[in-house]
């Protein structure tokens, strides 16, 4: 496991933006080989996507051979809601990018059969050749993807009804009415994010650190679900300063001082 420490969030988009652009452009994808790739929404992502629009802009990372699987959707949000994943995703990256459009998956909240839908996802997660790198932020109660505390930390794509604390952070997307929030959502599991090769957690914000001190120093726990990836053999934790408040000095030091290790990982970009 690695943890990155970084100024802010400006810098931990950078960082990250650079990582994906070395992993897909080191991957040499083509017409027989395409890189498969996790996304995430919210906030926390934004500056990584527009800076993979400026780098396919200046022609340094191109999408055309790479596969894109969605971490969550909510159920019954039309996919031109402004709030919708669906909508996100295309407005903030894919319709700046050379991406093909067959080769995106985002889960549909709206099928008639919700059940088969999430196993269709995992289905075509297993056709595309499993996920090479998949990104994802967390909430302040460390749940990735909706992946809400109290989770199975072997759980597959399903639907998960959401937490009342998930409902009151994402009130703000929707006039800060919470009844306007859907009640549940399509997402991912623990266990589909864990098979990808490798995963890559951004983390910014001081209203998430004892998420990631969870996340880093305390035990695997099925209340935290991001504390499962201490399991995985390749994870990578990008974090702001102040996502690091709750973290010992210690750790903290322990982590800065690997910082040359870790430049190395976008050596060349």
């Amino acid at each position: 496991m690695r943890l990155v420490i970084l100024q802010n969030s400006a810098t931990v988009g950078e960082w990250s933006a650079k990582y994906v652009m070395k992993r897909i452009n080191d991957f040499k994808p083509g017409p027989d080989k395409y890189f498969v790739l996790g996304l995430p929404t919210g906030s926390t992502p934004l500056a990584m996507y527009k800076k993979l629009i400026e780098f396919h802009k200046a022609g340094r990372i191109s999408f055309k051979y790479v596969k894109t699987f969605n971490m969550d959707e909510y159920v019954g949000l039309p996919r031109d809601h402004p709030e919708s994943y669906h909508y996100y995703m295309w407005n903030e990256f894919f319709k700046h990018i050379d991406i093909v459009p067959e080769n995106v998956h985002i889960l549909d909240g709206n099928a008639e059969d919700l059940v088969a839908e999430c196993n269709l996802f995992e289905e075509k997660i297993k056709e595309a050749g499993g996920i090479e790198l998949f990104i994802g932020g967390i909430g302040p109660d460390g749940h990735i993807a909706f992946n809400e505390p109290g989770s199975s930390l072997t759980s597959r794509t399903r639907v998960k009804t959401l937490a009342q604390d998930t409902l009151e952070a994402n009130a703000r997307f929707f006039n800060n009415d919470i009844s306007k929030v859907p009640q549940s959502a399509l997402t991912v599991g623990v266990g589909t994010v864990m098979d990808a090769k490798e995963v890559m957690i951004l983390i910014t914000g001081a209203h998430k650190s004892f998420a990631l001190y969870k996340a880093i120093e305390d035990g695997v726990n099925h209340m935290w679900t991001v504390s499962a990836f201490q399991m995985h053999p390749a994870t990578l934790f990008i974090c702001d300063e102040d996502a690091t408040l709750e973290l010992r000095v210690k750790t903290v030091k322990y982590f800065k001082g690997l910082m040359g290790v870790h430049s190395k990982l976008i050596e060349g970009i």
